[in-house]
């Protein structure tokens, strides 16, 4: 691990309260969490840019969808949840 350094931005107050009461409940110190927040972000970007690229070489090899797929392929997400959550209603 490299040599931890100090980064300073500007945060409302507001925001500073909520982590200084999380990171109370967590029995932690709010450079914990922030750091855990700056891992967690770095992770999404990181997979963002890498889907993103993905993406770029498929439709460079023309691997694309036209928007009737695109729509079938939505349709089918919306029938799955509503099947899934007609289940769990049916459980409770």
């Amino acid at each position: 691990m490299s040599t931890p350094r100090i980064v300073s931005f500007r945060i409302p107050a507001e925001k500073v309260a909520e982590l200084d009461l999380i990171a109370e409940a967590m029995d932690r110190d709010r450079s914990y969490l922030l750091n855990q927040a700056v891992e967690n972000y770095l992770g999404e970007q990181k997979r963002f840019v890498a889907l993103i690229e993905e993406g770029l070489a498929a439709s460079r090899k023309g691997e694309l969808l036209d928007d009737e797929d695109v729509g079938v392929m939505i349709d089918s997400w919306i029938q799955e949840k509503a099947t899934r959550h007609k289940k769990a209603r049916a459980k409770a």
